[in-house]
This record gives C-alpha cells, structure tokens and sequence, in this order.
C-alpha cells in the first residue's frame, strides 16, 4: 500500500474549499465565503447533537419518540441549507425586488396571528397553525425588514442626513408596525431583538447619529414600558437583579438558577455528551433558549468558547466580504443581518449565563425551531447572494463588414 502524503490530503481539501467558491461565484478563489459556508454548517451541526441530547429526555417522560424532535430539527436544517444555497445564486436586483412583497408579506403574516390561526406558545402569541405545521412569522419578519430597509436606505443615501427620510418610512409606519404587531403577541425578546436589527441598518445606511440616538433613546423607554407592564417579565428582572424572594429558586428564577448548575457542572471539559445531568427536567425546555446551558454541561468550557469562536469567525469573515463590497445595498445587508445573528448569539449567551434577565431568544443555528433555523440560514444564503461579485459581460464590437451592411439595410 502506498501512504498518501499530508500536503495531498491538505491540497484535496484546498481544491474542494476553491470549488465551492467558485460555485458561489467567488471566480477570484477566495476563501472567505467557502469558510462562512462551514462555519454556519458546523454551528448547524453542532446544534442537531445537542437537541437530540437535550430534549430525549423530556420526550421520553411524555412518552413520545425521543427522536421527534431531532428529526424535526434536522428536516428543518436541510431545508434550510437548500434554501441559502437557492438564495445564493440569486442577484443582487433579484433580492432588491423582494423587498416590498417580503413586507408586505411579514405584516401580514403577523396579523394572522391574532386570528383562529394563531397559536400561543408559553404565554407568547406568535405562532400560527396549518395543519400540523407551526411557524414563527416574527422570525421571517427580521429578514424581510432587512431587506426592505436596505433598499430604502440604499435609494435615499443622498437624503438620509435629513431626519425626516431617515425616519420615514423606515421607522414610521414599516418599523412601529412590526415592532407592535410583536410586542402585541407578549414577544418582548424579539420585540428587542427587532428593536436591534433597525438600529443595525440605521447605523450601516449612514443615518446621521442624533436621529440614530433618540431613536435608541425611544426604543430604550419602549422596551422598559414593555417589561414593566408584565408582572412575569418584572419578576424576571428582579430575579436577576437578586431582588427577588428566598424561595425564589423554585419560582420565577428557577430556569436561570439552573441553568448556571448546568454550566458549573460542566467543568474544562464537560461530563460527556449525552450525559448531562440538568436536563432530566431540571431545566425547562432545554432544547430551546437554553441549550448553551447543556452544551455547556456536556462539553465543558471547551465546548462553549469552541462556540464562542465560531461566532467570532463568522463575523470576521462576513466582515471582510463586506470590506471588498461597494454596493451600498449590499454592505446595508450584509452587515445588518450578521449584526442580528451575533447580536442574538451575544443576547442569548449573556441571558443564560445570568449576564442579562431571561428574555426568551434562541441561540442562532444551535437552539431548537424551524422558523429561526431557516430564516438564519437564508440570512446567510443572502449575504452570500449580494456579496457575490457581479461579473460584467464583455460586448464583443462588431465587424467592420458586418456594421457597414447593417448600416445600409437600416437605410
């Protein structure tokens, strides 16, 4: 047997990495957009393990299929990866012409909410039922703001030092509504997150900074009128806060409390995967907004500034597409949705690590749900679709012979 030489393997490996590239239409071979591809795969990966570890458990003593979730969860992973890899190839005008139907769509969507259709889920209405299909309009409706907002910031880019087309309509009536048709169904989180991604493309769409700080302003106060019109979301708060009462480990920060025995348990290096011991029903809904928690048990700290990283690398790559781009559409884009899926990361980190109240926002790519799985994925479909480089077509001129007798026949 002949051995096989490491460089080979590492030039095979170098020669799939370009062919991807080109395939997403990177001709220069380039490998930023190849490495945004795998890190997004590994993060999806890495979440389809630990939903099928974190929600056996809880499937088992409700005697139901311990594989029904991760099953699920895997259906809707693939899904999605098609559709990123579909929205890859698109145009950037392609895109640009989805903008005002995916509003449009987004409100509307919302609105059925409060129909028959609409479901409520641990308190919050924000699900609509079809059939035997549940989906999550609001998570939908921040990539079709982003791309509403981008086209409208990117028309009006010599207008936007003036207030009134910074805020219209941008703010008022498109941004209010879908911020209040959320707050509406008891979604604070993402209400907040929303709240984050206007100000991600106010901010990349060159909105000057006093319009861009009282509307920060504005969106603070609403935000805290929110939380302090809910007895749960104040008990939340003052839980966090450590004002809450003696045997409030059993009530309101009984999620929280855990959730950090999960982390501290974990170790350098976890107890194994599979064997976590917080999710036999100590942690509610593990595989929701908490699984860093049981990653965190399972995997150690190894396991959670592995995810840390991959966060970190992803922004740095999308970063440095963004860098080489000079459409003004495309950066508003770009940087606005890798603004939400690591702010969200950042959010959701912060919030089980006891750094923020529990405000109820998955862990992008990693958590449990179609609905975020998928219009994550095609958030990244989409920046790899605008960041493409746009190749020009190259008019070949005409023959003298040819242009002589054309010139006559039009005569």
């Amino acid at each position: 047997m002949t051995a096989t030489h490491p460089s080979s393997k590492m030039a095979g490996r170098g020669d799939v990495l370009l062919r991807i590239g080109r395939w997403l239409g990177e001709e220069s071979g380039d490998r930023t957009r190849p490495v945004i591809l795998a890190v997004v795969l590994v993060l999806a990966a890495l979440g389809l393990i630990e939903v099928a570890s974190a929600s056996s458990v809880e499937s088992v003593a409700a005697g139901k299929n311990p594989y029904d979730l991760p099953l699920k969860q895997a259906m809707w992973t693939a899904a999605g990866i098609a559709i990123m890899f579909g929205l890859a190839r698109l145009r950037t005008r392609h895109i640009r012409w989805l903008a005002w139907p995916l509003l449009g769509a987004a409100v509307v969507s919302l609105g059925m909410v409060f129909t028959p259709l609409g479901m409520t889920v641990n308190g919050n209405r924000n699900w609509l039922g079809v059939g035997g299909l549940t989906v999550q309009p609001s998570e939908f409706a921040k990539l079709a703001l982003v791309i509403w907002a981008a086209a409208v910031l990117s028309r009006k880019q010599a207008l936007v030092h003036e207030w009134r087309h910074a805020v219209v309509p941008l703010l008022v009536p498109a941004g209010a509504v879908i911020i209040g048709l959320v707050a509406l169904g008891h979604d604070l989180g993402t209400a907040m997150i929303i709240m984050m991604i206007l100000a991600a493309t106010m901010f990349y769409g060159g909105v000057r900074m006093k319009v861009f700080g009282v509307a920060g302003i504005l969106g603070a106060m609403l935000a805290l009128i929110l939380a302090a019109t809910s007895g749960n979301r104040v008990g939340r708060i003052a839980s966090w806060l450590g004002a809450g009462s003696a045997d409030d480990s059993q009530g309101v920060g009984y999620q929280a409390l855990h959730g950090q025995y999960a982390l501290a348990s974990g170790g350098w290096f976890g107890v194994g995967l599979g064997q976590s011991r917080q999710k036999w029903n100590w942690i509610p809904e593990a595989h929701n907004d908490f699984i860093f928690t049981i990653l965190g048990e399972e995997l150690g700290l190894a396991g959670t500034l592995l995810v840390l990283v991959l966060f970190t690398v992803l922004g740095v790559a999308v970063f440095k597409v963004i860098a080489r781009t000079q459409d003004p559409f495309a950066r508003i884009v770009s940087s606005s949705v890798i603004t939400w899926i690591i702010g969200q990361a950042v959010v959701n980190i912060a919030m089980v690590t006891g750094l923020l109240p529990v405000i109820g926002v998955p862990l992008p790519f990693i958590s449990y749900g179609g609905s975020a799985m998928i219009s994550s994925l095609a958030g990244i479909g989409m920046i790899l679709a605008v960041t493409r480089p746009q190749t020009v077509q190259t008019v070949r001129p005409k023959k003298p012979q040819q242009a002589v007798h054309r010139s006559r026949i039009g005569s």
